[in-house]
């Protein structure tokens, strides 16, 4: 029993012990898990603080449609209860617009039964709230996240009103880029063209700006200055603009163009270039200009010297050096203007005056003179007179130009001199003299002007103009209308500068001649000469002259008469001559016919004088008939005259008529006799066994006659009045008469057809004869 008992206590204890050990181990594991429950609560307040603050708040809908809404979705909302259910958020349209409203339920819808996400943005009711809601399922729940994108969807809006405003900013910076008249470009950050406005393009002679892109051409050539892309390397290198000067070619023309590269904030070069062709020309022509007035200043007479707004000597001219004595060593140092003054002073080149430096003073004012140019004169010891013309500057600088007057005043005194001894002249000549300026105003008169027209002094010192005068003297002329000739004679020498002379006849019977001649100096003079005895001489020989003429027309009808009735006797000589010859009265010895020949070649040549001073007679009012003719027709014709007279006189005839003679529009009978006085004289200044040639040829403008002979020939003083028809005759070696009135008559019917005629001859080697007659 006792064993059981004790056994029975030690199973007590063990029971106890275990009970104590799981009472302990209970108790252990029950302050874990209160621990943990602890953080949990501390873990889900936290998340719950974190979701609370979260820029997202969720509502949780459950597949029944049973809601977990977030406070702060209800106040943005605006929403007065919690909703329990989707079917009542349906029914209040979720507190949105209608549209939103309807919009999200949708959504809703399709996440519930399809499983399909959604984002969608709405507004509150009042519009003051834009929510950002993000629909999609978890589990057997769609879980909606509710954002406020208010001040985002404000940044948005300001972001696209800013994006609409810099496009519309980059839209007309593009259209004032493209619209620029001079190249421009952009270069990426490699350096490679990205971009090239409407100028570019043109100036390369591109199709357009792809392809300048695409190809790289770059608007300069060559390897100066880093070639195209040097200022942009230096630009990008040392992040400051660059400028430079290149060459280019554009439009086929060699171009200047000053090329600019700005490295740009965002990365990349931006370039322009500017044509400064014609600016570098301009710079070229004033440097040359100013080299050219430099030039033309060391030429003036006058001395010139300029100083800078510094008051230092800038330049002077060769004239100012030496009329100054400045050596070109002390000029280079630039001078200041007192001390230009100074050495002036030394050289006894300034005015002598008592306060030098007072003086000096005033002259330095010249530089802030307001009223221009100053003008003084320098008496300068010696006689010497200078003119000194201050002109200020709009740099602030100041020219000075000294003109020595010396020459001019003394020329002044000898113009002074001249005027009274040509007052006195003019007073002393026997011609009138009057001086009217360009006005018409009498300037200047003679005695013999005022005592010609009877003009009282106190009238001419009024110096009157010249209608005045006109009025004046109308009534002391034989015409009184020839008056208003003196205004005109005036305004020609005047106004047209032209000088007309004339005369004029006085009611008293004098005659003067007049004349007006424009002067140097605008003014007209007019001189009145007394021509009345030379009037008189003149009518006396026009008297004579008239006389002489109507002599000279009764000789000439005397000469014609005489010519006429010397041919009757003539005629009759011919006649019984020729019949004798033919042996009407019986047959003539040898001798008796020599005697005859002679007598028939004595007619023959007494008949041509006869014509040749008929044709002398009648030469002068002769009137031509022209015609076109055959030339070689009427040559011939003529040669056939002059046939048997040259096989009597035993000489051989030629006649060479060419086909370029042609035709002539001429007078038939004039040509014809022309050729016969030729043929006539070479017959009779060639012996016998002798040759004559007539040539006839021509070309498209003129015909030509040509009659030689191998006769006896010419002298030269012979030859020079051979067509002169007052010059003595010559003699032959066979006592007959060389020269006549044929060659006269030649010329003179020649030259009646606008041809001309020319003598060669020599002695001994004969003459040659040429004519030429025009076409037309």
């Amino acid at each position: 029993m006792i064993v059981l008992g004790a056994f029975a206590a030690m199973g007590v204890g063990v029971v106890l012990a275990l009970l104590i050990a799981a009472g302990v181990y209970l108790m252990v594991q029950g302050l874990r898990m209160r621990r943990a429950a602890a953080e949990m609560v501390r873990a889900h307040a936290e998340l719950e603080a974190l979701l609370a603050a979260a820029p997202a708040q969720a509502v949780l809908v459950r597949a029944e449609g049973r809601l977990q809404v977030s406070p702060r979705v209800s106040e943005w909302l605006g929403w007065s209860s919690q909703p329990r259910s989707l079917s009542d958020l349906h029914a209040a349209n979720w507190g949105l617009p209608a549209d939103d409203g309807a919009a999200l339920k949708r959504d809703v819808d399709a996440v519930l039964r399809a499983s399909r996400p959604f984002e969608r943005l709405v507004r509150t009711s009042d519009g003051a709230r834009a929510l950002r809601v993000i629909g999609e399922r978890r589990g057997d729940a769609a879980v909606l996240w509710f954002a406020d994108a208010t001040a985002s969807q404000d940044q948005v809006a300001r972001s696209r009103t800013e994006a609409a405003e810099l496009n519309e900013a980059f839209a007309a910076l593009s259209g004032l880029i493209e619209a620029a008249p001079l190249p421009m470009w952009y270069r990426d950050a490699d350096l490679q063209l990205a971009m090239v406005n409407s100028a570019y393009v043109g100036a390369v002679e591109a199709q357009d700006a792809a392809a300048v892109i695409a190809r790289g051409i770059e608007l300069v050539e060559g390897s100066g200055q880093g070639g195209p892309r040097g200022g942009a390397v230096a630009a990008k290198e040392s992040g400051k603009p660059q400028q430079r000067v290149l060459p280019a070619t554009i439009g086929g023309a060699r171009r200047a163009l000053r090329l600019y590269d700005v490295p740009l904030p965002v990365g990349g070069i931006a370039g322009f270039a500017i044509d400064i062709e014609e600016l570098e020309q301009a710079n070229a022509r004033e440097k040359r200009f100013a080299e050219a007035q430099r030039a033309m200043l060391d030429r003036l007479s006058a001395g010139v010297v300029q100083f800078g707004r510094d008051r230092s000597l800038i330049f002077c001219n060769q004239p100012f050096r030496r009329m100054f004595a400045m050596r070109r060593e002390w000029l280079s140092d630039r001078p200041e203007f007192d001390r230009v003054l100074e050495r002036m002073r030394e050289a006894g080149r300034v005015p002598e005056v008592r306060d030098f430096p007072g003086w000096k003073a005033e002259r330095r004012g010249w530089f802030l003179n307001a009223d221009g140019a100053a003008e003084e004169n320098w008496h300068l010891p010696g006689g010497t007179h200078l003119r000194v013309v201050a002109q200020p500057l709009p740099d602030g600088g100041l020219l000075l130009i000294f003109e020595d007057r010396t020459e001019q005043v003394q020329l002044a005194s000898a113009r002074d001199t001249l005027l009274r001894v040509r007052t006195a002249t003019f007073d002393n000549l026997f011609e009138a003299l009057g001086v009217f300026a360009a006005d018409g105003r009498l300037q200047l008169w003679n005695n013999r002007f005022r005592a010609l027209w009877n003009f009282e002094e106190e009238f001419l010192a009024g110096h009157p103009r010249v209608d005045a005068i006109a009025e004046r003297l109308a009534p002391q002329l034989a015409n009184q209308a020839r008056s208003a000739l003196v205004p005109e004679l005036v305004r020609y020498a005047t106004a047209e500068r032209k000088q007309r002379g004339g005369r004029v006849a006085l009611a008293d019977g004098r005659h003067f001649e007049f004349a007006a001649v424009p002067l140097p100096d605008g003014n007209a003079l007019v001189t009145m000469l007394d021509i009345s005895d030379s009037r008189r001489i003149e009518q006396a020989l026009r008297d004579r002259n008239e006389a002489l003429e109507a002599a000279d027309r009764v000789k000439t009808a005397f000469v014609a008469n005489m010519s006429y009735e010397l041919r009757t006797p003539l005629t009759s000589i011919s006649g019984f001559a020729e019949m004798l010859h033919g042996g009407y009265a019986g047959t003539l010895s040898g001798e008796a016919i020599a005697y005859v020949d002679a007598i028939l070649d004595s007619v023959e040549r007494l008949g041509v004088l006869i014509d040749d001073v008929l044709d002398l007679t009648q030469a002068d009012s002769a009137t031509l008939e022209r015609e076109d003719v055959e030339l070689g027709a009427v040559v011939r014709a003529a040669a056939d005259a002059l046939t048997a007279s040259a096989r009597r006189h035993r000489i051989e005839f030629v006649v060479e008529v060419l086909r370029s003679a042609g035709r002539v529009h001429v007078d038939r009978r004039r040509i014809r006799e022309a050729v016969e006085h030729l043929l006539r004289h070479a017959i009779g200044a060639t012996r016998s066994g002798g040759r004559v040639l007539l040539h006839v040829d021509g070309d498209s403008k003129r015909a030509r006659i040509v009659v030689s002979d191998d006769g006896a020939g010419m002298t030269v003083e012979e030859a020079a009045r051979a067509f002169d028809r007052f010059a003595q005759p010559g003699i032959t070696p066979g006592q007959e008469r060389a020269l006549g009135l044929g060659l006269p008559l030649a010329k003179q019917f020649v030259e009646a057809h606008g041809g001309r005629v020319s003598l060669v001859s020599e002695p001994g080697q004969g003459s040659l004869v040429t004519v030429e007659l025009p076409r037309r």
